[in-house]
């Protein structure tokens, strides 16, 4: 899992709050995402020329956490997600995401944290939705 650069605050499941929301900036999709996304995963992804593989909203929105202004988490493992492909996202298409956090649920050593997210296109329209089960460390003892 990624951290944080040295110095950079984190957040730790202590910190998180039941209804908590956030949003991401947008980016706008390329052809030079897909090209990249394709060549990496060796995704072949569609017949149709402007459509973008299914997974890149997903993996860019996982991206876009970074560019806000909060803290990040400090994710120790993503446990899994359900997620739904509500349309589709094409070349051109500014996404964003806006999360919020439905449930936790404390453990010893950190907590399971319960997010859903969609992914809305510049239209406003959600272009993708889901859950994503995350483990959260608790902030360390001083």
């Amino acid at each position: 899992m990624a951290t944080a650069a040295p110095g950079q605050r984190q957040a730790y499941f202590d910190d998180v709050e039941v209804g908590a929301s956030l949003e991401t900036p947008g980016i706008t999709l390329t052809e030079t995402h897909v090209a990249l996304f394709s060549g990496i995963t060796r995704d072949p992804g569609t017949r149709d020329p402007g459509a973008v593989p299914d997974l890149l909203p997903l993996c860019l929105s996982s991206g876009l956490g970074w560019r806000v202004p909060q803290p990040p988490l400090v994710v120790l493992a993503f446990l899994g997600f359900e997620w739904r492909f509500l349309r589709p996202a094409r070349v051109g298409d500014t996404i964003h995401s806006r999360s919020r956090t439905v449930t936790k649920r404390p453990m010893r050593e950190g907590g399971i944290i319960v997010e859903e997210r969609d992914i809305l296109n510049q239209r406003g329209e959600i272009v993708q939705s889901g859950k994503l089960t995350l483990l959260v460390a608790r902030r360390p003892r001083p």
